[in-house]
Formats: C-alpha cells, structure tokens, sequence
C-alpha cells in the first residue's frame, strides 16, 4: 500500500514497481483497475490490453460472464449468483437493500438463465443483463418487477453499457481498465462489475499456475459505496489465497 499525500508520487511508485514486475517475472499476470486512466500509456507501451469503460466507448466487459472450468469444490453458479443479487442490490438501492423475497427471486432467475450452460449443452449462449432481466418479468411476485425496473435503465435504458457480450482480449498479460467518464451512479456499477472481472481473472491464472498483481489506483473511490467495499473485501480474503497480491 502506498501512502502519501497529494503529489507525493504515489502512482509513480506504483507504476516502477509495475515496470519491475513485468520485467522481472515474466510469468505473473498483471491487472490495473485506474479511475482516472493514468496507467493507460504505460499499459499500451507494455503491449498490454486497455479496456476503457464508458457510456460512448466501444469496449464492453459482460456481467454475466461465468467460468463453469473451475476446481472441485467450487461453484461457479452460485458464486455468479452471489455476485448478481449484490450487484441487483446496487442497483435497486435504499438503506434497506433487497427483501428476502427479492433475493429469492433474483437466485431463481440466475439459475433459470444459465440452466443451459450448467447442462453444458453445446448450444449454450453466455447470458446478458437483459436475460436476467426478461427472466424477472416472467416472474408472478411483484417483488420481481420492482427488480427489473429498477435493472430496466441499464438493459434497454440509456446506460445500457454493460448489456453487451465481452469484446475485449482479457487473457493479456497486462490489462488496464479505465473507469473515467462517467457520473458517480454508473461509476459504482462499473466499480462492482470490475471487481467482478478481477475475481475471475485471478481464479483463471491461479488455474493456469500464474500469480496475479492487481493494481488499484485511487482506492479510495472503491470504498465510496458501502456495499462496494464489503464485496472488494470478501473477495480480497478469498483471492488473496489464489496468488493475488495487491497494491493500492
């Protein structure tokens, strides 16, 4: 962790260290989640991939992505379906969060979704937000339409961003995802749904016998957003077992 105030050169730290890693350990696998797409240049000159997240880029990460591959003991769909209710709990809002019914629903329709892929059918398609929220409005508990309304916004709406399959290489060495250019609301989204994206990264080089160095600038935009901060945490516990170490 990097401490320091403003103009204390912090990121030029972080990025040296970034520089020392590539070079020296040729087998690790480095992510950088960079609010304000300052490690963007770095990251093009290593060779590595940039995903720029924002209402008017053409780059897209699917929510809805899921790695079924996964070691014995460990569930994919469940873990997915953990990730969708706090994700549908962000986006639903209000102090009180999602009711017991809701959550029940939301866990049904996750399942409803991905039924195909979990047979391991050939013709499985990966799911997008907008199967899961046509899912919910085929539910009869009205607690499942306020859900869906509430998801409407970032599957037909306007900050429909997220509703598009992943189109972007993943599996670089290097990634850097930049999240600038957006209002806080949907900076929260995105900030969950990386997370997100982080978690299966690691869990997919940890499988490939690679260690994983991720790097969080500004992280105190993370912690903005209490549930955010809590999922960052849970998964930092869990991942910090799988070879992640992290830098903020």
């Amino acid at each position: 962790m990097y401490l320091g105030s403003t103009g204390s050169g912090k990121s030029f730290a972080a990025k040296r260290e970034l520089l020392n890693v590539f070079l020296t350990i040729p087998q690790d696998r480095i992510i950088v989640v960079d609010p304000m797409g300052e490690y963007a240049p770095l990251v093009r000159r290593l060779g590595g991939q940039v995903i720029e997240i924002a209402p008017d880029s053409p780059h897209h990460l699917n929510p809805m992505d899921v790695e079924l591959n996964m070691a014995a003991g460990e569930s994919p769909l469940s873990m997915k379906a953990d990730f969708l209710l706090s994700l549908c709990e962000l986006v639903v809002g209000g102090k009180e969060g999602l009711q017991p019914i809701e959550k029940t629903v939301i866990d049904r329709c996750v399942r409803l979704v991905y039924r195909e892929q979990a047979l391991g059918l050939e013709t499985a398609k990966t799911p997008l937000l907008q199967d899961l929220y046509e899912e919910l409005l085929r539910q009869p508990e009205p607690e499942a339409r306020r859900v869906a309304t509430a998801l409407e916004l970032y599957c037909t709406g306007s900050l429909n961003l997220f509703n598009h399959p992943t189109n972007v290489k993943t599996d670089s060495r290097v990634v850097c995802i930049v999240l600038k250019n957006m209002g806080e609301n949907l900076r929260k989204i995105a900030m969950h749904i990386t997370n997100e994206f982080v978690s299966q990264a690691v869990d997919q080089n940890f499988h490939e016998g690679a260690a994983t160095w991720c790097y969080f600038d500004e992280f105190h935009i993370l912690l903005r957003d209490p549930l955010t901060a809590s999922y960052f945490v849970a998964v930092w516990k869990m991942l910090r077992k799988k070879r992640m170490c992290a830098v903020c």
